[in-house]
């Protein structure tokens, strides 16, 4: 058996695991899209380093777009095998994916008025909106803690990861030449205090463990703290400074819970009376979803349900669906709160609103979730005195925030404690992925020094035998 890393391999985004039996079942653990190289991005998705046609299997740990996002291109080059996920990643992708393909469309438009002004040829996005909808034909969904056979060789099992909704550890069991492989793929790695879902759960014994490690060499400031700092910031830029706060944020996951910090701000008498808009038509879809998964909640958004019935939803929160809104708020200079997609600050209408706000002082942007460094949000981030959106250069003249406590990734410190499930004698290997180079290189240290036993970092493309 082998294991071949085709994306999410010293960087973060692009997820991409091939495992093939000695009979030759092909097995794809994601399929993620690759985010924020401008056009090398584009060449780097279509480009797969695999025929679609012979996998046999697509397991999803979680419904974010670098997990997920080129699931409606393989199918459109020929997959016609059976994606596997929890229920809740099931409905997530059923609204993302199609988002994505609606986003890339638009996005391949503009590239090509820009190509036919140089006189250069057009292209076609990787997959539209009706190849989105299409490929939902061949999900099948699971419960956690539910084994699938996938056939008499092979089975899985989904164990909560905390991430996102339907997140789940990939627990495969794969028999082969009379003898069993457990192989365990973590996915995305959530916080043991989320706001809103479950804490991550121990997750069976591996043979072979994939692990991520987005934030493999820092840890987060407290969830009470960025609470905190998320009012602290509202009351400055909105009250004290007579401006606007732009959030940044993943429509899914990360905009539900700075939502929900905000409704307890409400529902507390704490939040100034300001008018806090959430534009995005994802965003909505999303936390429709997420109403519909209380199986995936924690105690303590259980307990506040049962005085507030909606923790997503307050008096002078509003959820902007058409373009019309959402271009008034960008000609709007009354104080307000907007969030918006993306959160990588890459794509849909959070581009308008920076474009629109980062060149006045009065203003304040605040990322809450990991930006990867070659993105509009890393550079921001950076200290960049100037950058280019939509081709047009802006001053950064506005205050630039970050709370790291709002990243849906478990830190290095958390990562471990969510790992100490395994016995590490049983452990044969420990493959790091899932994050830049530098960073997981500190955290294969530190998972040597905690014991854990041939760790290494897969280069893109590397094949392993397992």
């Amino acid at each position: 058996m082998k294991i071949q890393f085709l994306g999410g391999a010293r960087e973060v985004t692009g997820s991409k695991h091939l495992i093939t039996t000695k009979i030759g079942k092909k097995i794809l653990l994601d399929c993620g899209m690759f985010q924020g190289k401008g056009m090398d991005t584009d060449a780097m998705n279509r480009h797969l380093g695999f025929n679609p046609s012979e996998i046999d299997f697509l397991i999803l740990s979680h419904a974010h777009i670098d997990h997920t996002g080129l699931v409606p291109y393989i199918c459109k080059l020929g997959f016609k095998g059976t994606i596997v996920c929890t229920h809740a990643t099931r409905d997530l992708c059923s609204i993302m994916l199609a988002d994505c393909g609606h986003i890339q469309e638009q996005d391949t438009k503009w590239f090509n008025k820009k190509q036919a002004k140089k006189g250069l040829p057009s292209i076609n996005p990787i997959y539209n909106r009706m190849d989105a909808e299409r490929c939902l034909e061949l999900f099948v969904s699971v419960a956690y803690n539910k084994t699938f056979f996938l056939d008499e060789n092979i089975k899985i099992t989904f164990t909560n990861t905390g991430h996102l909704l339907g997140g789940g550890v990939v627990n495969l069991e794969i028999k082969e030449d009379n003898q069993t492989k457990r192989i365990a793929y973590t996915g995305d790695i959530g916080r043991p205090t989320n706001r809103i879902l479950k804490s991550p759960q121990a997750f069976p014994q591996a043979d072979i463990l994939l692990t991520e490690s987005t934030y493999g060499d820092r840890l987060h400031e407290g969830n009470l703290f960025a609470e905190e700092k998320l009012l602290e910031t509202v009351k400055k830029t909105c009250v004290e400074k007579g401006g606007k706060l732009i959030i940044p944020s993943f429509s899914v996951g990360r905009t539900q819970e700075v939502v929900y910090s905000l409704n307890n701000f409400y529902q507390a008498n704490r939040l100034p009376k300001i008018d806090i808009f959430v534009d995005s038509p994802l965003s909505v879809n999303a936390t429709n979803i997420f109403r519909m998964h209380s199986e995936c909640f924690n105690e303590n958004i259980m307990k506040v349900m049962e005085t507030d019935s909606d923790p997503f939803g307050f008096n002078s929160l509003r959820y902007v669906q058409s373009i019309e809104e959402s271009k008034h708020l960008n000609d709007s200079k009354t104080p307000c709160v907007i969030i918006s997609a993306s959160g990588m600050m890459e794509a849909g209408r959070v581009k308008h609103h920076l474009a629109n706000s980062i060149s006045n002082p009065k203003n304040t942007v605040l990322a809450v979730g990991y930006c990867s460094p070659n993105t509009l949000g890393g550079r921001i981030l950076s200290g960049a005195k100037k950058v280019s959106i939509f081709g047009i250069e802006f001053d950064v003249k506005a205050d630039i925030e970050r709370i790291d406590a709002y990243s849906g990734h478990a830190d290095y410190n958390e990562i471990v404690d969510f790992l100490s499930c395994q016995d590490k004698t049983q452990l044969k290997k420990v493959f790091v992925v899932h994050g830049e180079y530098a960073a997981q290189q500190v955290f294969a240290k530190t998972l040597e020094k905690e014991g854990y036993r041939n760790v290494s970092i897969p280069a893109m493309g590397e094949v392993v035998e397992i």
